[in-house]
């Protein structure tokens, strides 16, 4: 376990092995958006990018769960903004929910742990900024996106104790590449993951096929009340 820690330049917060436990307990992974699978830029449309080595990384995420727990882990995504793209991402990788326009990130949070009971330490959250604190507050294993550019704002979240692990990643440069490597690694089960997936094993197609059948569901808050909506 320290021989897979040396290989990663972010910051411990909490131990390798506190890591571990932690994830031993968790159910769920949840992701901010913008600035975590991007770089925070956007379109005049509001919509921002991602890329094939974070998407990956979500499915070998997913799998490992499988694999150490028999069944996929809740996946969801919670931002701010109404974000097209990241409706089309959770979409296609099949995530449990899309919540948008979300201010108040832990009423999302806990209204996803109601949804799929869940408990609030059940949830591993990556995060990049202070809309995701009240959420992060809430969750039992949180990694947060470094940035050169608010270095006050990181050493809040470090001296609040919001932080289990700071990248050496920027959102543009994989962050959550970082996240699923260090988190696949720490389980123990790395290399089972990355050779039943590339030999496309009968346990990875078993996984796919539940991952499959997930439909992605699209909540907004209305009236400070959390409602499905159809599209954005």
């Amino acid at each position: 376990m320290v021989q897979i820690a040396a290989l990663f330049n972010g910051t411990f917060i909490a131990s390798p092995e506190e890591l571990l436990q932690k994830l031993q307990g968790i159910k769920a992974f949840v992701f901010d958006w913008d600035g975590v699978f991007n770089g925070g830029q956007k379109d005049e449309h509001g919509s921002s990018p991602f890329n094939e080595v974070d998407s990956m990384g979500t499915n070998m995420l997913r799998f490992n769960h499988y694999l150490r727990n028999g069944h996929p882990p809740v996946a969801a995504i919670i931002t701010g903004e109404r974000n097209k793209t990241a409706l089309a991402f959770a979409k296609r990788e099949h995530f449990d929910a899309v919540y948008c326009g979300i201010k108040f990130k832990a009423d999302a949070l806990k209204d996803l742990c109601q949804k799929h009971q869940l408990k609030t330490e059940e949830i591993a959250f990556m995060f990049d900024d202070v809309l995701d604190f009240s959420a992060a507050a809430l969750c039992g294993l949180r990694v947060m996106v470094n940035r050169t550019c608010n270095p006050l704002m990181t050493r809040y979240a470090l001296d609040n104790k919001l932080v289990d692990y700071l990248t050496a990643s920027d959102g543009a440069n994989y962050a959550v590449r970082e996240m699923v490597e260090l988190l696949t690694g720490l389980s123990g089960k790395y290399e089972d993951t990355m050779s039943e997936r590339s030999a496309f094993t009968q346990n990875y197609q078993d996984y796919l096929t539940q991952r499959t059948a997930v439909q992605t569901q699209l909540y907004t808050v209305e009236n400070t009340q959390i409602i499905p909506i159809d599209s954005l």
